[in-house]
């Protein structure tokens, strides 16, 4: 098995753990090991298959038994006997291959699941110790591992038939599961009606004439909870839900085939193709910035959601339209799922432009509220009248942010229907209805669309209100130490188990009901790498049974409890090398913005630490060599990032050697990885982190002009757009959008994280960034704030600039094939870098793009050279540019410093802070 290597991003994981926070039982999560604390023991026991059981310590002159104690209360004793661990276990469990392997009679294995199980380790009548088993091995190995058994059932949920509404409920270790049926006011319909155990597969099912269409209901399941170590009576929703109740405490029946769930149009509308997967650029946009502040809209009431996309004259649309003509194609749309943490009844959620007096009636004992001038003026109002430089913004949306509208949405709830609250009615299926008006407008305009999924984790687990998955069949969805049997949080939440059968069935089929239904174009995976590369590719072999030109990619990184393949080979960056699903690369991103970047005391200013990326201008390095040489491996790393990071891309390093991109270091592993260019997705800046303004205010000099810090925005936006591969823009990104330095904006509201599309603010400057993510940067922020002096802040021309700008690199890009060459033997063949001597011409980068070949790939030019000039005076390449001139879009635009470029005979010129693409007819 091969091993991956952990890299700075597997080390600094906290910016990549952003967006969600811990459930309310996150104290309490760990198995319930006894009902005797004082015996119990921490060591675990696996159940794997039914005669076979693993403990993850030898023991001696003690006997070992497994004990299931029955509803009833009556307790079943089994003797263990030692046995030879089996060759296959190394393969299906490695983390589990080095234990203590049992043997014994296994032939009540099913009627034993639905009971207490606890391994008790005895000297005679004397217990010795015990623990409780995890067993969602032997589960899967009775209710997965033959032919038309669970995970072969295709109806999950609920599904209207002739014969009335059939319900479905996989629950193997239930003793009895009901549903209850509401009306629409949600009062009762029915008592409890009993489902039907089917034995061979543990799927519980009814099919009754009391059931409707647009019906809702609950489960309640009768289950032994290891949580809570109680046989217990739990009220749930449907995991396979497709339609809920506002705030999502009763699922509903629905059919999405139904004219009722549609918008008018809906199944004949035309949905945007590309030819390959590197044609696409990825704009990652979040449903509530899109509109918060629009003023344009046609009703107030569609701001921050989904009839926002559906607007022609909106600022948002105005802008999205002038990117789509230049050639952008894509939307990612942040988690739009049904998350857990935004309340979907708007008079019990706080909107910006609502008044103090309703904020300070839902926030209890709000400090500000004591002021009775403060009810006069509304949130905005309120925020607005602070002193930008003091930390008075921050602390009240601390103290309210649990209380408002927002939250980027990595809190799962229901994977498998649209969140309420980006709905003007979030009850039943007008959300559904309304999600679909979203995805059609934004397919007629021009614009696939894709959606970020969270499959690694869920909000809550255990009887916690909002847990769903764990409370049908507990302990199987989710991931438990197999030491200790806690719950793993790595994730930031509740990890799940998408390495056992059921969990990724739960993913394979709400992607294949998202692309089906709702004609989603593809998938970005939050923590992709949490997950078996094996799931990723069944689950989008199944995608492409109903779209064949899905694209799946996410965060490959490598950390916590599975990192190096530790329990089953990781849909991680180099796991997936070759597959074309796509991974973000840190690697560029960290060589263009800096390292450091998820935390910012320590190391953000240039002259505190190394590694700072190339918009650091080199003079500034002056003689500190260590600082020199970090810079020149970061040029190293962006020429790999714009030949696609692949492995074995040949190229000259800045110290004059011949290296592979395997060769070139980042962190403790490779910086080339990548054998296909759709297996690399580039960006600078996405919704983690601080944006890339902010990012750069913290390192570039201090008496840095206004449009020197533009510039060096435009100049980092460039790489990704010009690179080999698949680029991402955070969006706003081109509007120098900020968030106020704020690192983790996942819950902060509208006031950090708003995006002017009219272009009159980049929300930069509207006080200090929260403390409990960044207090300890205060000092920076204002140090920074106070040198810079003004030059930090930008005028509406500035924002203008930038956009019209950004169109422009977007049109380059879709001018020719030769920047989205669709093979790693395209990419080798046709890009080089003609600058090997980065010490004399520290801060440039030559590419060349030749069309030379048997195939002609551009028929309309022969040659680009792409000079990136980081430095902060202008720079020649001494090479013979007498048959190249300025690309077109550049030499017409509005960037008069980029006409200043030349291409003559001795050679490439290009001002300072500058991308200039040369092309040669």
């Amino acid at each position: 098995m091969k091993k991956t290597h952990l890299t700075l991003t597997a080390v600094l994981t906290t910016a990549l753990l952003a967006g969600c926070q811990p459930g309310p039982e996150a104290d309490s999560q760990s198995i319930n090991p006894s009902a005797n604390p004082e015996t119990s023991a921490p060591f675990g026991a696996h159940w794997l298959t039914p005669d076979l059981l693993v403990i993850s310590s030898a023991v001696s002159n003690e006997s070992v038994f497994l004990h299931t104690q029955s509803p009833e209360g009556k307790l079943l004793k089994t003797k263990l006997i030692a046995t030879a661990m089996p060759d296959w276990v190394a393969t299906r469990f490695p983390h589990l291959s080095n234990m203590t392997v049992y043997s014994f009679d296994g032939d009540n294995v099913k009627q034993r699941l639905k009971g207490k199980n606890t391994l008790v380790l005895a000297n005679g009548k004397k217990v010795l110790s015990e623990a409780p088993v995890q067993h969602a091995a032997v589960i899967d190995s009775i209710y997965t591992s033959g032919t038309n058994d669970a995970d072969e059932f295709d109806q999950l949920g609920s599904l209207i038939t002739d014969q009335g509404v059939q319900f479905s409920l996989w629950a193997p270790t239930a003793q009895q599961v009901y549903v209850t049926l509401y009306n629409q006011d949600k009062s009762p319909k029915s008592g409890p009606i009993a489902l039907t155990e089917d034995k061979a597969t543990g799927i519980w099912q009814v099919t009754t004439e009391q059931a409707k269409a647009t019906d809702f209901y609950q489960y309640q399941v009768e289950v032994y909870h290891p949580r809570t170590g109680k046989f217990e009576k739990l009220v749930t929703t449907d995991p396979y839900s497709l339609s809920l109740s506002t705030n999502s405490k009763y699922s509903q029946v629905v059919d999405l085939a139904d004219p009722s769930t549609q918008p008018e149009g809906w199944s004949q509308h035309s949905i945007p193709t590309v030819e390959a997967p590197e044609d696409l650029i990825l704009y990652e946009t979040h449903i509530r910035d899109f509109s918060a502040f629009d003023t344009k809209l046609s009703a107030p009431e569609y701001r921050g959601k989904y009839k926002a996309f559906s607007e022609t004259d909106s600022y948002g649309m105005q802008h999205l339209t002038k990117l789509r003509d230049a050639g952008l194609n894509t939307v990612h749309l942040l988690p739009t799922y049904d998350l857990s943490t935004i309340n979907e009844d708007p008079s019990q959620a706080i909107d910006l432009f609502d008044p103090m007096t309703k904020v300070c009636d839902l926030v209890e004992g709000l400090d500000v509220c004591r002021d009775s001038a403060v009810k006069q003026l509304s949130l905005q109002a309120l925020l607005k009248s602070y002193d930008p430089s003091g930390p008075e913004a921050q602390d009240l949306m601390e103290q309210i942010r649990g209380y408002d509208n927002y939250n980027w949405g990595y809190d799962p709830y229901h994977y498998t229907v649209p969140e309420g609250s980006y709905a003007v009615n979030p009850d039943g299926i007008s959300r559904i209805v309304e999600f679909r008006e979203m995805v059609m407008s934004l397919h007629e305009k021009g614009f696939r669309v894709i959606m970020d999924v969270v499959y690694n984790h869920t909000f809550a687990s255990g009887v916690a209100e909002k847990s769903v998955l764990d409370k049908i069949v507990p302990n199987y969805y989710h991931r438990y130490n197999p030491i200790t049997g806690a719950l793993e949080t790595s994730t930031c939440c509740d990890n799940t188990a998408t390495e056992n059968v059921m969990m990724a069935k739960l993913m394979t089929d709400s992607l294949v009901v998202w692309a089906d239904q709702y004609k989603i174009d593809g998938f970005r995976f939050d923590l992709m790498g949490h997950q078996p590369k094996d799931a990723m590719l069944k689950a989008r072999e199944a995608v492409k049974r109903v779209d064949s030109d899905t694209y799946f990619y996410g965060e490959g990184w490598n950390f916590g409890e599975v990192a190096n393949n530790a329990q089953f080979v990781q849909a991680s960056q180099t796991e997936l090398a070759g597959t074309e699903i796509g991974t973000f690369t840190d690697r560029l991103r960290d060589a263009i913005r800096g390292g450091n970047f998820q935390t910012g005391a320590m190391g953000l200013r240039h002259d505190q630490g190394i590694g700072n990326g190339l918009m650091v201008v080199p003079n500034d390095l002056q003689n500190n060599y260590l600082q020199i040489e970090e810079y020149l491996k970061s040029m190293d790393q962006v020429k790999l990032g714009l030949a696609a990071n692949l492995i074995d891309f040949k190229f000259i390093n800045t110290f004059g050697r011949a290296v592979n991109g395997e060769d070139v270091p980042y962190g403790g592993g490779p910086a080339g990885y990548a054998k296909d260019p759709a297996d690399t997705v580039n960006y600078v800046s996405k919704h983690d982190n601080q944006t890339l303004w902010d990012n750069n205010q913290y390192r570039i000099k201090y008496d840095a002009t206004t449009d020197e810090r533009v510039r060096m925005q435009l100049l980092s936006l460039s790489y990704p757009m010009f690179g080999q591969g698949i680029p991402f823009i955070h969006m706003g990104s081109e509007l120098l959008r900020s968030k106020s330095f704020l690192r983790d904006s996942y819950d902060y509201g509208d006031w950090f994280n708003k995006v002017d599309f009219s272009y009159q603010t980049n929300n930069y400057n509207v006080g200090l960034p929260p403390a409990q993510k960044d207090g300890d940067n205060w000092l920076v922020v204002t140090t920074v704030l106070e040198n810079n002096e003004g030059r930090d802040m930008v005028t509406p021309e500035h924002i203008a600039f930038a956009s019209a700008k950004f169109q422009e690199f977007i049109e380059i890009r879709m001018s020719s094939p030769l920047f989205r060459l669709r093979t790693a033997k395209q990419v080798k063949a046709h890009v080089s870098f003609l600058n090997q001597d980065t010490l004399s011409k520290r801060g440039l980068i030559v590419m060349h793009l030749s069309d030379d070949g048997v195939k002609d790939i551009d028929p309309n030019y022969e040659s680009i050279v792409v000079v990136f000039n980081n430095d902060d005076r202008t720079q020649t390449f001494r090479a013979d540019g007498s048959d190249y001139e300025l690309h077109p879009v550049l030499a017409d635009g509005v960037d008069d410093v980029v006409k200043r470029s030349e291409a003559q005979e001795e050679g490439f010129t290009v001002p300072p802070l500058t991308t200039a693409v040369f092309v040669r007819q």
